[in-house]
């Protein structure tokens, strides 16, 4: 008894780590073509830093989970996906505390990859 009220002061008084994950979000490729990497970077950063797509490619048509880690409080997010051909498309300051889904679809009329989020 008197170690498991030990526990439950020491779980009291300690200082945790903010929950990293409310940032974490579904991507969707609808463009027709393969993604190989994903990037995210908190709008105030110039450096997009290393992939967090974790698995090797998002084929057409697919789904992956991106979760990395974060600062609890922080919740604009910039966002850059490499296709398999080198090209490029950005979006900035993504509220990632709110979005669960980002669909990305490419719009061969206006020759540019659009994103669609909920």
């Amino acid at each position: 008894m008197r170690q498991a009220l030990l526990t439950l002061a020491l779980l009291a008084t300690t200082s945790w780590p903010a929950l990293a994950g409310d940032q974490d979000f579904r991507l969707v490729n609808k463009t027709g073509y393969q993604i190989d990497e994903v990037y995210v970077s908190r709008v105030s950063t110039k450096n997009w830093g290393k992939d967090v797509m974790g698995t090797d490619a998002l084929s057409d048509d697919a789904t992956v989970k991106i979760t990395f880690d974060a600062p609890a409080n922080a919740c604009r997010w910039d966002m850059r996906v490499k296709y398999e051909d080198g090209d490029t498309a950005e979006w900035s300051n993504l509220n990632l505390c709110n979005i669960e889904t980002i669909t990305l679809y490419w719009d061969r009329k206006a020759n540019v990859t659009r994103a669609v989020t909920k």
